[in-house]
């Protein structure tokens, strides 16, 4: 049985993302990083019954874009970050920070 991993602890130190994890890891998840992969329906697109993936036009981002003004846990499996230019639709999962990290 695959154990479950969640997060200890989290900050927004500097440029980076702080994530503590329940198996005494750590990872340090540059800003720009993660706000490039945003997992959001506009960012990364969706895709149909078809699989076809639709996403919103490409948009130039600027240095306020990377800036983490906030975020927020959602239940046991992501994080919602609130960035400078108001972007706040992505929900970061776990599995998908781990990855990042």
């Amino acid at each position: 049985m695959k154990k479950t991993i969640s997060i200890e602890n989290i900050l927004l130190a500097g440029n980076e993302l702080a994530v503590k994890w329940s198996d005494e890891q750590e990872s340090f998840i540059d800003l720009k990083l993660l706000r490039n992969n945003c997992p959001c329906a506009f960012c990364s697109g969706e895709k149909d019954v078809l699989g076809n993936v639709y996403k919103g036009p490409k948009k130039e981002l600027g240095g306020i874009a990377y800036e983490a003004v906030n975020f927020e846990k959602i239940g046991h499996y992501a994080v919602r970050i609130f960035w400078g230019d108001r972007h706040s639709d992505g929900l970061y999962t776990y599995e998908m920070l781990r990855k990042l990290g």
